[in-house]
C-alpha cells in the first residue's frame, strides 16, 4: 500500500513561471549592471509567480509554482560578497537546452562535512585575501531536512572550525550528564562498564546543528541552494570531473514532459566535493569509475540501518544529558547491533535501534525489531505517557579504517560519510566528517590558489587525528563477525589491553548483500501487532517523518532486472525487500492472474539507502527523485 503525503501541484496556474535554468542564462551583462544577486530561501507557501517591487533594502522576491519550497530573492550584495557569483536572472518559457553556471567550488550535500568544507574555504579566503565562489547544493527541501543522527556530539572539529560556537548560540546546550551501557536480555538490563567516554560531549539534534552551520556559511558568502538534486556527474574530454547536473523537473511517471517541465542545470566547478552522506549515489559511481577502493587498498564498505524516534516525555522522567547504549535483545546473537536512548533538551528523548545490514536471516525486520525494543521493561518506563514527535531512518557506514577509499579523483574529492569516516565503537561520525571537510577545503584552496595538488588531502588526512582515531578502533566492528559473545570478548581485549597498538588488522566478512541466507535455512519471525501507544505501524511512523514526494514523477528506485524480484527474491529469499525497508516502499501484490508482483511505492521513500545496499542481487539502484522530495526532519 502506498502512503502519500504529497502537496498539490499548482503548475496549472496561468502565471509567469520562474525558470531556474534561465536564472543562470547567458544574458549576465544585462543584470550585472543592476548589481542584483540571486539568493534562494525556503518558504512554506509559494503558489504563484510574483515579482514584488523593491523594498527598503532594494530587493525583489520571486515565488515559483514549479519549486513551491523555494523563494528567490534578488538583492544588492553586501560589500564583502563574492563578486564572482553570477548575478543574472531571466524569465522565459521552458527550453530543451541545459544552461550552466560556474563556481570555483561546487559542494554536493549540505550536511556536516559539506558545510564545514564551505565554511573553511571562505575562512581561508578572508585569512589570505583571496576570492573563491562556493556553491552548496542539497536535495532536501531545506538545509537539515534530510539530516538524521543519534547524536552524542563530540565538539572537537567544531572547536577548530568555529571556536566561538558557544557565544554564537549554536544549538549545542545539553552536556552528557551520565553514560550507561546495558546488555539486554528479554526481561533484564545488565549494566556493563561503559566504553564510550562521553565526558565533554553533548546530546544534540544534528538536523538543527546543520541549519545553524548553514547560516554561518551564508554569512561568509557561501551560496546554498536546497531543493535541487544532483543527479549526474559532468566530465570533460579527459574524464576529469567538472561539476554536476541537476535532474529535470516536471517529468511524468510515463516519461512524458508535463506543462511545468524544467530542464536541469549544469553546475560547474574547478573542484567538486561530494558530501552526499552514506552510500551517496554519485559518490558510489565515482568510487567505481576511478577504482578508488583499489587505489586506497580498501575493503568493501559495510553498513548498518539506524531507525529512530524523538519523543516528548513527562518532565519528571526527563534527565537532560543522560545517555544509554545497549547490546543484545531484541537482536539474536548472530546479528550485530544495539540501541540508544538519549535525553535531549525540552523534555525530549531520542531512541533508536541500529542493525548491521550483514544480518543473515531474510525474515528479520529491523523496523519491527525497533518496535519490540520499546516494550522492554528497562525502556518502556521512559516512554509511557509520552508522545512521538518524529520518526526517521538512515543507513550508516561501519567499515571504518579498513574501508576508506582513496578520497581524491580527477577534479574533486569525497568527504564525510561519502568516504566513510565513522568511528563505530564510539558510535560517532559527525566530528570526523566535519574534519574531513575542513582538510579537503584546505587542499582545495591550495589547488586553486597555490598550484598544489588535491592529493594533499590524502596526505593530510593520513596525518590527522581522524586517521589515528580510526586506526585505533579498526578491529572492534570486524570482531563481531564471530558472533555477539566472541565479539564482546575481542572488543574488550582491544579496548582495555591492546588499545589499537598491535600490528594485525581484522578483515570484514562478506558484503552485506551476500550475507543474506536463503529463506529455507530460517523460520519466519512473527512480530507482535503494534499497540498504537509504544509501538506503531509503518503508516503512522511514516506520517511523522514528514515525507513528501511529487506523486507524478518517474520512480527513483530502479530495477536493473525487472524480473529478478519475482524470479529470485520472492522464491529464494522470501521477499526481503518487504522487510528491510523501514518505509514499506516494497511490497508484493497479486496481479490479474493472481501472480505476486513487486510494487514499488517510491513516494514513501525515506532516502535511507538500505535497499541499494541489502538487495541480495544488487538489483535495486537508488537515484535521486525531484529536488525537495523526501523526509522533512526538524529535530532529528
Amino acid at each position: 500500500m502506498r502512503y502519500d503525503n504529497v502537496k498539490k501541484d499548482h503548475s496549472h496556474c496561468n502565471c509567469i513561471m520562474l525558470n531556474f535554468r534561465s536564472l543562470f542564462s547567458k544574458s549576465k551583462s544585462k543584470i550585472a549592471s543592476t548589481g542584483y544577486l540571486l539568493r534562494a530561501t525556503t518558504t512554506s507557501q509559494c503558489l504563484h509567480t510574483k515579482i514584488h517591487t523593491p523594498n527598503a533594502n532594494n530587493s525583489h522576491h520571486v515565488f515559483s509554482p514549479r519549486y513551491p519550497h523555494i523563494a528567490f530573492s534578488f538583492s544588492k550584495p553586501p560589500a564583502r560578497f563574492n563578486s564572482r557569483v553570477p548575478t543574472s536572472r531571466t524569465f522565459c518559457t521552458a527550453s530543451s537546452e541545459r544552461d550552466s553556471i560556474e563556481y570555483d567550488v561546487v559542494i554536493v550535500g549540505a550536511g556536516p562535512a559539506g558545510l564545514s568544507a564551505a565554511i573553511r574555504l571562505k575562512q581561508m579566503c578572508r585569512e589570505r585575501n583571496a576570492d573563491l565562489s562556493v556553491c552548496v547544493l542539497d536535495k532536501g527541501a531545506e538545509v537539515g531536512a534530510h539530516i538524521i543522527s543519534g547524536n552524542v556530539f563530540e565538539p572537537r572539529a567544531l572547536n577548530e572550525l568555529l571556536p566561538q560556537w558557544k557565544e554564537q548560540e549554536a544549538p549545542i546546550t545539553t552536556p552528557v550528564s551520565s553514560d550507561k551501557f546495558w546488555f539486554l536480555t528479554k526481561g533484564r538490563a545488565i549494566s556493563l562498564p561503559s566504553p564510550f567516554n562521553n565526558q565533554g560531549n553533548y546530546v544534540i539534534s544534528l538536523s538543527q546543528l546543520v541549519r545553524w552551520m548553514g547560516t554561518k556559511a551564508e554569512e561568509l558568502g557561501v551560496e546554498i541552494y536546497p531543493g535541487f538534486a544532483a543527479s549526474e556527474i559532468l566530465y570533460d574530454a579527459n574524464n576529469k570531473v567538472i561539476g554536476i547536473g541537476t535532474n529535470d523537473m516536471g517529468i511524468a511517471k510515463d516519461g512524458s514532459k508535463k506543462e511545468n517541465f524544467q530542464r536541469g542545470v549544469e553546475i560547474k566547478g574547478h573542484i567538486t566535493l561530494l558530501a552526499e552522506g552514506c552510500r551517496g549515489s554519485l559518490s558510489e559511481k565515482i568510487i567505481k569509475k576511478y577504482n578508488l577502493r583499489e587505489r586506497g587498498g580498501a575493503e568493501h564498505q559495510t553498513y548498518a540501518l539506524g531507525i529512530k524516534e524523538v519523543w516528548e516525555i513527562d518532565e519528571e522522567k526527563h534527565q537532560p544529558g543522560a545517555v544509554i547504549h545497549t547490546l543484545g535483545w531484541p537482536l539474536d546473537h548472530k546479528t550485530y547491533g544495539g540501541s540508544f536512548l538519549y535525553h535531549m533538551k525540552d523534555n525530549q528523548i531520542s531512541i533508536g535501534l541500529v542493525v548491521a545490514l550483514n544480518y543473515q536471516n531474510p525474515f528479520l525486520n529491523p523496523y519491527e525489531e525497533f518496535q519490540k525494543l520499546k516494550h522492554h521493561p528497562a525502556i518502556k518506563p521512559f516512554l509511557e505517557g509520552g508522545t512521538v514527535i518524529q520518526y526517521g531512518a538512515r543507513t550508516l557506514n561501519e567499515g571504518g579504517f579498513q574501508s576508506i577509499p582513496y578520497p581524491v579523483f580527477p577534479g574533486g574529492a569525497l568527504i564525510g560519510c561519502s568516504a566513510g569516516f565513522m568511528n563505530v565503537p564510539k558510535i560517532k561520525g559527525t566530528h570526523t566528517a566535519m574534519k574531513s571537510g575542513m582538510l579537503a577545503a584546505e587542499a582545495t584552496f591550495g589547488a586553486l590558489n597555490e598550484g598544489l595538488d588535491m592529493d594533499t588531502y590524502w596526505d593530510t588526512l593520513r596525518n590527522s587525528w581522524i586517521w589515528e582515531e580510526l586506526h585505533k578502533s579498526r578491529n572492534y566492528r570486524p570482531a563481531f563477525e564471530y558472533g555477539l559473545i566472541p565479539g564482546l570478548a575481542l572488543s574488550g581485549l582491544e579496548h582495555y589491553i591492546f588499545k589499537g597498538r598491535h600490528s594485525f588488522t581484522l578483515k570484514h566478512g562478506k558484503p552485506d548483500h551476500e550475507a543474506t541466507n536463503a529463506a529455507r535455512f530460517h523460520s519466519p519471525i512473527h512480530y507482535p501487532k503494534a499497540d498504537g501507544v509504544l509501538s506503531f505501524d509503518v503508516p503512522s511512523s511514516l506520517h511523522r517523518s514528514n515525507t513528501n514526494h511529487e506523486h507524478d514523477q518517474p520512480p527513483h528506485l530502479r530495477l536493473r532486472d525487472p524480473k529478478s524480484p519475482e524470479h529470485i527474491n520472492l522464491p529464494v529469499y522470501a521477499a526481503p525487500e518487504s522487510r528491510y525497508c523501514p518505509a514499506r516502499v516494497y511490497e508484493y501484490v497479486a496481479d490479474e492472474q493472481n501472480q505476486m508482483k513487486l510494487q514499488i511505492n517510491a513516494q514513501n521513500c525515506l532516502h535511507c539507502k538500505a535497499c541499494d545496499i541489502k538487495d541480495p542481487m544488487q538489483n535495486i539502484e537508488w537515484t535521486v527523485p525531484e529536488g525537495g522530495g523526501g523526509p522533512g526532519y526538524s529535530v532529528m
